[in-house]
């Protein structure tokens, strides 16, 4: 029933997206036939297309289906863009309507023939808006940048410091980000031969079968201490006992609730992880993968939703790395997931504790970026 329920709030919003969409660009405007029913068939076959595929998509061969589904997928990213670009038009009319009625001076034309003429016009700006931003989106979305960023931890042994950690997180592997993706990432991440490779969630979207070959090259990663995976909550949609498996087979650890120790000789730190929430497991799992531990050891933390933040603070965790959020990935999104997690991107104290949230390293849903440039992050560890 909850996924009833979720699939038809989304259809909902889709759908009155696209009529929005309908109503300011072709509608409004009245743009002379056939142009208008051309616009609208071609509006109807784009708001239908991800829809058809995923009932129809089993009758179309494997290439058909991914250059479908991304270019569904870059129309919702413009559908976004496009709706984003009408609702500040829109109010920028209704204050002007505003200052109209207040001052009794008419900044709007009042003749139909003017009026539609301004319609048109703000249309044809609105398209070109939206469209220019998905397409500066799309390129970005590709541009992975490499981040540095220092963190100096109290209990981190002299011996240790300058250890480095290369994370990238919520990669998102499945049709649309491919092996290609992945390869560049390796080779980028063995180039930085760092001492441990984090990947904090969100790696795939789809099951192992189809998905084999995409991820293959993860084991080709080079680092001093190992690679080491927690789960996030796509991995939840795509047979996480199956992936946890697998990843094992091409040399990731997986930390479900667990720790190891990271070092050489006495000069150790506690390296652990947590299974995302969307297990169940919530302040439970990090006290697991806490248990036992010394707590005069230096903790660092892998958890992929930031708000694990919280329970880890309490348990004395000096540094957490996460993901999840994305930064938002399209603006302005990034304001709405402060409603879910206490922190979008960047470094923060929290008490006691640090945390770095990464804003990813791939994307979800339409393969762009606005706003929040993917990122593949090395953090480095001082001792202070």
């Amino acid at each position: 029933m909850r996924t009833v329920i979720f699939l038809l709030v989304v259809l909902g919003l889709l759908g009155g997206m696209h009529y929005y969409v309908w109503r300011r660009l072709i509608h409004d405007p009245g743009w002379p036939e056939p142009w208008s029913s051309i616009a609208l068939g071609a509006l109807l076959a784009l708001s239908l297309m991800l829809p058809m595929i995923r009932i129809f998509g089993r009758g179309l061969t494997g290439g058909m289906v991914s250059a479908l589904t991304y270019v569904a997928f870059v129309w919702m990213g413009v559908l976004i863009l496009l709706v984003l670009t009408l609702t500040f038009m829109d109010v920028g009319k209704l204050l002007v309507r505003l200052y109209t009625a207040v001052s009794g001076r008419a900044l709007l034309p009042t003749d139909p023939e003017r009026r539609q003429v301004m319609a048109r016009a703000l249309a044809a700006v609105a398209g070109a808006t939206g469209v220019g931003a998905g397409a500066f989106a799309l390129v970005a979305a590709r541009r992975v940048a490499l981040v540095d960023h220092h963190v100096k931890l109290a209990r981190l042994p002299a011996a240790l410091d300058g250890m480095t950690i290369v994370q990238i997180t919520d990669v998102h592997v499945s049709s649309i980000i491919g092996r290609d993706f992945v390869e560049h990432l390796v080779e980028r991440i063995n180039a930085l031969r760092p001492d441990v490779v984090a990947i904090t969630g969100d790696l795939v979207d789809g099951s192992v079968e189809a998905l084999r070959e995409a991820v293959a090259p993860l084991a080709q990663l080079e680092s001093r201490w190992g690679t080491y995976f927690v789960t996030g909550n796509h991995e939840f949609y795509s047979g996480v006992a199956e992936w946890r498996v697998h990843l094992e087979t091409l040399g990731v650890q997986v930390l479900s609730n667990r720790r190891v120790e990271i070092g050489h000789g006495e000069h150790l730190i506690d390296l652990a992880g947590v299974e995302d929430p969307t297990s169940g497991q919530t302040a439970d799992a990090v006290k697991q993968a806490l248990h036992g531990r010394d707590p005069a050891r230096e903790c660092v933390l892998l958890a992929h939703q930031p708000r694990s933040i919280h329970e880890a603070a309490r348990q004395g965790v000096g540094l957490q790395i996460s993901g999840h959020t994305h930064g938002g990935q399209i603006w302005p999104w990034r304001y709405f997931v402060y409603l879910q997690q206490p922190y979008v991107d960047g470094h923060h104290w929290h008490g006691d504790s640090q945390i770095y949230v990464s804003r990813g390293t791939g994307s979800w849903g339409p393969p762009m970026r606005l706003g929040a440039p993917p990122e593949m992050t090395r953090i480095t560890l001082r001792r202070g």
